[in-house]
């Protein structure tokens, strides 16, 4: 599954994924940092990646619709610290491990994972 990690998360997002046998690229990667949203969603869209973001912008559907798009999953915990985040990559490595994010839209929360199809 390739994956592409927005700007907002940090960089230890990247080892995570990577570790639990996925493709992982990052905005900066790809010099995309500071990019408009709807640019990153194109390249997503065009590379088949999944997007992983904080940006709640992303979970806009009429906007990004699930359907149009390899998956789009955002993070969302009380705190946005480096710890709470990467628990949350954890989290989601594991899922990933047994679903496809295909065509929906994942809120990821610290006690639970929402699933919505477009």
């Amino acid at each position: 599954m390739k994956l592409k990690i927005d700007e907002n998360l940090p960089s230890g997002c990247v080892g995570i994924l990577r570790g639990g046998g996925f493709e992982a690229d990052t905005v900066a990667d790809e010099c995309l940092t500071g990019t408009d949203d709807s640019a990153i969603a194109a390249r997503c869209r065009a590379e088949g990646r999944v997007l992983i973001t904080l940006d709640l912008d992303f979970a806009n559907i009429r906007a990004y619709p699930p359907t149009e798009y390899a998956g789009i999953i955002i993070l969302r915990s009380k705190k946005q610290d480096k710890h709470s985040v990467l628990t949350l990559v954890h989290r989601i490595a594991l899922v990933l491990t047994n679903r496809a994010p295909a065509g929906e839209l994942w809120i990821a929360e610290p006690d639970r994972i929402r699933f919505r199809n477009g």
